[in-house]
């Protein structure tokens, strides 16, 4: 043996050194295990690496705390519709943490029911919708509670409204967002108010409309 050559590995569980078939093989799988590693050691690292730019994005985008919504004037909606109706537009005053995402006038041919809508939404995001039919019928009624049935009835500040309460599941359909309503005819308007608010919140709107609830029925009589 040369001395400038190695001597032959000596496999310990052999007892003898290790045939260059041996050799070979023992580097190919050292090479593949150490591959395996690198791939692993890799893998963890490109996670690390977006995890930490997907920290740095939330960090660095703003974030508003302000509801996504639209908020819609609808006093100026309510003002515009009362300039093309007769009947007193409903437009409640409520109390400043109240906000509108939706008020329009539907205006349509007979036989289809024209109506004033507006749509609210509480202190604590729930929603409440205000529909003031003209010259509706128990068709028209039916259709926009879905269908719901009629619990009992109360008196706010001088009106009586009919109650639909699906809360508990009176009603057999899916009322959809109509888990509670409010109902009364006041002069040619069919007022409705529905939604999945607190009973205490629909009382606060009906409270606010009572006035131009009781103009509605005077109206009526003034022109009988």
């Amino acid at each position: 043996m040369s001395p400038q050559q190695k001597p032959p590995r000596v496999v310990a569980e052999l007892g003898r050194p290790e045939t260059p078939e041996e050799t070979a093989a023992r580097k190919a799988e050292d090479s593949r295990k150490y591959r395996s590693r690198k791939t692993v050691s890799n893998l963890v690292y490109s996670l690390l690496a977006t995890l930490g730019l997907v920290l740095v994005i939330v960090l660095i985008v703003p974030r508003s705390d302000t509801s996504l919504l639209p908020d819609v004037d609808y006093h100026a909606a309510a003002a515009d519709a009362q300039e093309v109706r007769d009947e007193v537009i409903l437009d409640p005053e409520l109390p400043d943490d109240w906000t509108s995402n939706d008020a329009k006038l539907s205006i349509v041919d007979d036989p289809a029911i024209s109506d004033w809508y507006i749509g609210l939404i509480t202190p604590d995001e729930q929603f409440i919708g205000i529909r003031q039919g003209f010259d509706a019928n128990a068709t028209w009624q039916s259709q926009q509670l879905d269908d719901s049935l009629a619990d009992s009835t109360i008196t706010i500040d001088g009106v009586t409204w009919t109650v639909y309460d699906n809360r508990d599941g009176q009603s057999s359909s899916d009322n959809g967002n109509i888990e509670y309503a409010l109902a009364t005819e006041a002069g040619t308007s069919t007022i409705l108010i529905f939604g999945t608010a607190e009973t205490s919140d629909f009382r606060t709107v009906a409270e606010a409309v009572a006035g131009q609830v009781k103009a509605n029925a005077e109206q009526m009589k003034g022109n009988s």
